[in-house]
C-alpha cells in the first residue's frame, strides 16, 4: 500500500476563520480593516507573506489569552464536513498533518480537537504577564514558499509517495512541485487564482473522499 500524507491548511479551510483577522477584529474596526486587507492581499497571491507577517502582529500584539480563545473559536467554527471526512481519509490509509501561516498556539486546540497529531505553525512568543513578544521567526510558514519547505520535510519524515495539499489560499497553491497534487478549498472563499491553478478544487471537505481516493 501506498503511504499518503495529505496535508491541511487551518484558516479557511478546516474552520471559517482566519485567526490573524479575528485577533485584528478585538483592536477595533480601523485595525481589523488593515489587517484583513493584508491577510487577502497575501491570500491572493499578491503579496509575499513575509512583506506582511510581523507587521500585522505589531498591529494587534495579541496576548496569550487572546490566542487561546482564537483556539476555543476554531473549534466551535469547524468546517461542517471535517471530523467524517478526516476518519473517512485515515480509514482510507491516510496520514494527516496542518500546514498553517497561523499560530501553534490556537491551532493545536482545534488539531486535538480532529485528532492530528502533527501541527507545522508559527509559534508565537509571550512575556510572564502573557503580552506579546514576537514570534520564532525560523518557523518557515511565516514566509513565501514556507508551506513548501513543511512538505518536502514531511514527505521525509512520513516516507510519504504521495502529498497532497488541501487548502484556500496561494501559499497552499504555491506548493504545487512540493506536494504531488494541491486541491483548492472554497467553502469559505473562492480566490480565483487558486480555483484556476490547483489540480481539483471542492467546496466541502467531505468532497475530498471522492477525489483523492
Amino acid at each position: 500500500m501506498l503511504n499518503k500524507l495529505l496535508l491541511f491548511d487551518c484558516d479557511s479551510t478546516l474552520s471559517s476563520i482566519e485567526g490573524i483577522d479575528e485577533l485584528g477584529r478585538l483592536r477595533g474596526p480601523k485595525v481589523f480593516k488593515a489587517v484583513e486587507e493584508m491577510t487577502n492581499a497575501a491570500m491572493n497571491g499578491g503579496t509575499p507573506m513575509e512583506d506582511i507577517f510581523a507587521k500585522r502582529l505589531e498591529m494587534i500584539k495579541p496576548t496569550l489569552a487572546e490566542l487561546e480563545a482564537i483556539g476555543a473559536k476554531y473549534i466551535a467554527t469547524v468546517e461542517p464536513t471535517a471530523v467524517e471526512a478526516i476518519a473517512q481519509l485515515r480509514a482510507a490509509g491516510w496520514h494527516i498533518a496542518i500546514v498553517s501561516g497561523g499560530f501553534t498556539q490556537a491551532i493545536k486546540p482545534l488539531a486535538q480537537f480532529l485528532g492530528i497529531a502533527r501541527v507545522e505553525a508559527v509559534v508565537l512568543k509571550f512575556n510572564e504577564d502573557g503580552s506579546y513578544a514576537g514570534f520564532d521567526e525560523n518557523c518557515p510558514t511565516a514566509r513565501s514558499k514556507g508551506k513548501n519547505m513543511i512538505a518536502r520535510r514531511l514527505r521525509a519524515d512520513f516516507k510519504a509517495q504521495v502529498v497532497v495539499m488541501v487548502g484556500d489560499g496561494a501559499s497552499d497553491l504555491e506548493v504545487k512541485g512540493d506536494a504531488d497534487k494541491v486541491i483548492g478549498f472554497g467553502r469559505y472563499v473562492v480566490r480565483p487564482k487558486v480555483k484556476a491553478g490547483a489540480d481539483a478544487f471542492v467546496m466541502s471537505l467531505a468532497d475530498l473522499v471522492g477525489v483523492v481516493g
